[in-house]
C-alpha cells in the first residue's frame, strides 16, 4: 500500500505562518466539502468507515493524532503532528482516527459533498466490496 502524504507550502516571517490550499494544485481534486473535529476525549476512536467514490486529504491543523489506514490486505498507521503535513486517504480505504491529543484539530477536504449512500460502515461489507473491486 502506498501512502501519499503532502508537505505543503508555508509561507512565513516575524508574524508568524499561513498554508494556503488551492484544488488540482496542492489538493488532487476539487474540494467540495471542508469539515473538522476537535474536543476528541481521551481514548476516543473516529472513523471506522470507508468511502466508495470520496478522496480526501487530513490535515491535523492543531495538535497531533493519528490514522490508521487499511486496504484490505494491508494496514499503515500515519502520525498527523505538523499543521503543514496532510495524508491522502482514497476512496476504498477503511480509515480509523484515534490518539488525538487533548488540543487536537483535525480538518478533512473531501472530493465529493455528504453521501450516506457512499459510505461502507461495517469493516466485513467493506473487505467484500474491496475483494469485488479486485476482480
Amino acid at each position: 500500500m502506498q501512502i501519499m502524504k503532502y508537505m505543503f507550502q508555508q509561507h512565513g516571517d516575524d508574524r508568524g505562518q499561513l498554508v494556503a490550499l488551492e484544488a488540482f494544485k496542492d489538493i488532487p481534486f476539487e474540494i467540495k466539502r471542508v469539515y473538522y473535529m476537535y474536543d476528541t476525549g481521551e481514548g476516543v476512536r473516529r472513523g471506522f468507515h470507508a468511502h466508495k467514490k470520496l478522496s480526501q486529504i487530513l490535515i491535523c491543523i492543531h495538535g497531533s493524532c493519528k490514522i490508521l489506514l487499511d486496504n484490505g490486505a494491508e494496514k499503515k498507521i500515519i502520525p498527523l503532528e505538523k499543521p503543514y503535513e496532510g495524508v491522502y486517504v482514497s476512496n476504498d480505504m477503511w480509515r480509523e482516527m484515534y490518539d488525538f491529543s487533548q488540543d487536537a484539530v483535525l480538518m478533512v477536504l473531501a472530493s465529493e459533498y455528504y453521501d450516506e449512500s457512499d459510505y461502507i460502515r461495517d469493516y466485513d461489507e467493506f473487505l467484500k466490496y474491496v475483494e469485488k473491486e479486485e476482480k
